[in-house]
């Protein structure tokens, strides 16, 4: 290895007082030359890495560091290639004792009192404890894979350990991507019916015709290609439990056929002659208001009171908005996963749209969404170009997104809670899930005037 000699970046500065400066700073500093060899290494630097400045010096900085993006996306390489700097980028390295590290990095070229590039500079800290924090709000606001800081979301997850724990049917209503499947597949894991199958049945995806024969099974010469029995969804999810999804789509006749087997618990499959009894929990769901269905007349009324022992009711997402930029956190966090990326977030004026529209698709269409920018984002942040049309074109509220700002929607959004609470602060920041001081600086900070 050729002998390299630490570079004095310091104008007018000896190398010892270089390196008395650099160890006075807290954040991992360490400089490259042009062959990307480390010229210069702080105490910091050491602390964090746990490698000394001795070995450091000479290696590749890709040695030392071993950090993700050293191979195939290397920040001090774009900076030399670019001449532009990159500010507080989040990667891992491995450190010497082979632990995962997540830092946040920041690169600048190097160049002496004459303007010649002489190599790049990063400075880096360790944000381990930031990375923890992250992970216990992220615990606290996560419920089997349903993920929320909604006030009435965090009063359902405290509920639904003891709605599982019983064996009543249950009613979900909800709009279309608010997550019915996800609470029905909580209320059957944290049951004592855990163990058996969990079995989803789209009722309104299946013609009547065949309705029948799916949940119940058929006979061997129940009809013309019926050359063996087959089992329905009733029999694959015995001692379990079968999620009926959209069960207000369902005919007359075939309410009828459930309420019967809601009532007896017995079915009998199709061609048979003999019932067989069932022991299987009910969880239905639907995205249409049952009670005024009966009401109507379009939906029996004692098959509802057989299916609605508990009712779960589940906001949509434009009544949550608190949980846009949790959402969107967790699925920048996912597809990064998925798709190899390394994307940061997004911007302020792509957060601006995400939570001025009103997602008629709910949580669903808000990852569609995200997945979408991700195959279109180049640049490590998501920003509103790489956002669909119809989010400009299809604003409900008053205010485009164009034209108001991320302030503008968060003064409204907290005006609109101080108001439903009648301006108590103390219950708004309760709902809000925030200590009522932070509430009281985000009062002030937007400049709303209590009543």
């Amino acid at each position: 290895m050729k002998s390299i000699r630490p570079i004095n970046f310091f104008s007018g500065n000896s190398g010892s007082d270089q390196n008395i400066i650099l160890d006075s700073i807290a954040d991992g500093v360490f400089t490259v030359d042009k062959d990307w060899r480390i010229t210069s290494f702080n105490r910091a630097a050491e602390k964090i890495t746990g490698v000394s400045r001795n070995e450091a010096l000479g290696q590749l900085c890709k040695d030392v560091l071993k950090a993700d993006i050293c191979e195939r996306n290397c920040c001090l390489m774009s900076t030399m290639k670019t001449g532009e700097q990159i500010i507080n980028k989040k990667v891992y390295i491995i450190n010497a004792e082979g632990r995962k590290l997540p830092i946040s990095i920041s690169t600048a070229l190097l160049r002496n009192k004459n303007g010649k590039l002489l190599g790049a500079v990063e400075t880096f800290r360790d944000i381990s404890i930031e990375e923890d924090l992250r992970k216990v709000i992220s615990q606290k606001y996560n419920f089997a894979d349903i993920i929320s800081k909604n006030h009435k979301m965090l009063q359902l997850f405290d509920m639904i350990p003891d709605i599982a724990a019983g064996g009543s049917a249950v009613l979900i209503e909800g709009e279309s991507g608010t997550g019915k499947e996800l609470i029905a597949r909580a209320l059957h894991n944290l049951s004592s019916r855990k163990k058996f199958p969990f079995v989803a049945v789209n009722c309104s995806a299946i013609p009547d015709t065949l309705l029948e024969s799916e949940l119940f099974g058929y006979k061997a010469g129940a009809f013309t290609d019926a050359k063996k029995d087959k089992p329905g969804r009733f029999k694959m999810a015995e001692n379990g439990t079968l999620f009926l999804d959209e069960i207000g789509e369902v005919t007359p006749s075939m309410q009828v056929k459930f309420l019967r087997v809601l009532q007896e618990k017995t079915y009998e499959p199709l061609g048979g002659t003999q019932s067989i009894q069932h022991n299987v929990r009910i969880v239905a769901a639907t995205n249409k208001n049952l009670e005024e269905m009966v009401k109507q007349g379009h939906f029996r009324e004692d098959l509802f009171y057989r299916i609605n022992v508990f009712k779960i009711i589940l906001p949509p997402l434009r009544e949550r908005l608190e949980d846009i930029p949790l959402l969107i956190d967790h699925y920048v966090n996912r597809f990064n996963t998925l798709q190899k990326k390394n994307i940061e977030g997004i911007d302020e004026g792509a957060m601006s749209v995400l939570m001025s529209y009103q997602y008629p698709g709910n949580v669903r269409e808000l990852a569609n969404i995200i997945e979408r920018a991700f195959i279109l984002c180049k640049t490590g942040i998501i920003e509103k170009k790489h956002l669909p049309e119809n989010l400009f074109a299809s604003q409900t509220k008053e205010s485009n997104a164009e034209g108001e700002s991320l302030r503008d929607v968060e003064y409204k959004y907290l005006l609109n809670i101080l108001k439903q609470n009648n301006w108590n602060c103390p219950r708004t920041a309760r709902e809000l899930g925030i200590h009522k001081s932070t509430l009281y600086r985000k009062i002030k900070s937007l400049g709303l005037q209590l009543p």
